[in-house]
């Protein structure tokens, strides 16, 4: 049926007596199924009669939804009368509408959780056990990643460098708007936070200080690596799964390229290359607009504002905030590139892993983070 047609209601009637004809007429869509759906409800083949033909000479349009009430009602009536006057395609989708009702029938039952004590118990016991799995298998990757990288650095003709530069454009030089923005403004809102407290001792000259150990140490690192698992680690898991979808890495190692070198190992490389750079640009950001708070609001010349940074904050704060960066890129690319290798052939599963990618992502960035204060922690740094 063409777009703008008209629909002709659906309507059926039985012909004959005790061995019955139904003659099917009309179009069987969905939007017009109501109200056969509820004359069929109500028994009006229920009352004994034995069908011994279906006539659908008749049928107009018919889709997915007509066919699986058309089949429904016969399987409800029983016996097993001849379809007439058929098409190929009505023929095809009643077809298939039985086939799916058959799997729904064999199909297990569906078994839902409980709400008790034990049964959240068991589900923390799964989610334990599927974390630890998921570890071992991030660990592996990593090895293999590690594996792929020390063979380029031997050979390495086997980098695609054009991949290379790529991602570093597209994940590195196209990111820095949205890094410089929004570490501009996180930088005023420290610089807020820290001189209305500061203000009520009448210190508001340390805010200088709040804002340079807040920002070289941690904000400007955990801000950048956040944006860049949101927006490239994304970014990653869907283009590889959208080519795990296309059959292009089957293809791939049939041809004898291995996708560790092809599509990890760039994707990993660009990350701990750029990750560093967008750091240390959010960190200039981020004290600009400390600055600038610091001199409209506070009365703080910027003059006044750097010299006091230069002098009371070390330099190796800024060099504990940048060694994380690499680490952070490193984790980002990971998490990315293996959730889009485990993407399957739907497109739920694409959707699924890339959630799963984020999430994971933003989860190994606050470990990592963590693990390094308690690290320069014991160092006395």
């Amino acid at each position: 049926m063409k777009q703008g047609d008209l629909l002709t209601a659906p309507a059926f009637e039985l012909v004959g007596g005790d061995t019955a004809r139904l003659v099917l007429r009309g179009d069987w869509v969905v939007t017009a199924l109501s109200d056969v759906d509820r004359a069929l409800g109500n028994g009006a083949l229920a009352d004994g009669t034995t069908l011994t033909e279906v006539d659908v000479s008749e049928l107009g349009s018919l889709d997915t939804a007509g066919a699986f009430l058309i089949d429904r009602t016969l399987r409800e009536i029983g016996g097993d009368p001849a379809l007439t006057g058929a098409s190929v395609e009505v023929q095809a989708l009643l077809q298939q509408a039985r086939t799916l009702a058959t799997q729904e029938e064999h199909a297990p039952p569906v078994i839902e959780e409980g709400h008790g004590f034990v049964d959240l118990l068991e589900r923390t016991g799964r989610n334990a056990e599927h974390l630890w799995h998921e570890a071992l298998e991030s660990l592996s990757f990593l090895g293999a990643t590690l594996a792929a990288l020390s063979t380029i650095i031997w050979r390495p003709a086997k980098m695609r460098w054009t991949a290379l530069v790529s991602v570093m454009e597209e994940a590195g030089l196209d990111a820095v708007p949205i890094i410089a923005f929004l570490s501009f403004f996180v930088g005023m809102v420290v610089a807020f936070i820290g001189a209305t407290t500061l203000a009520q001792f009448g210190a508001t000259i340390f805010v200088v200080e709040l804002v340079g150990f807040g920002v070289l140490r941690e904000l400007g690192g955990v801000l950048v690596a956040i944006i860049i698992a949101g927006r490239t680690n994304s970014a990653f898991t869907a283009q590889i799964g959208a080519m795990k979808m296309r059959q292009e890495i089957d293809a791939m190692q049939t041809l004898g390229l291995d996708p560790m070198h092809v599509i990890v190992a760039p994707r990993v490389l660009a990350m701990m290359i750029m990750v560093p750079v967008l750091t240390f640009i959010g960190m200039l950001t981020a004290i600009a607009g400390g600055m600038s708070v610091g001199w409209l609001i506070l009365d703080i010349n910027p003059t006044v504002f750097f010299n006091r940074l230069q002098d009371n904050v070390p330099i190796d704060q800024f060099w504990i905030g940048m060694s994380k960066a690499p680490v952070f890129g490193l984790a980002i690319a990971l998490i990315g590139c293996r959730q889009g290798l485990e993407v399957g052939g739907s497109v739920q599963s694409l959707g699924q892993h890339t959630t799963k990618s984020v999430v994971q992502a933003l989860f190994a960035i606050i470990v990592i983070d963590a693990f390094f204060a308690l690290f320069y922690q014991e160092l006395g740094i």
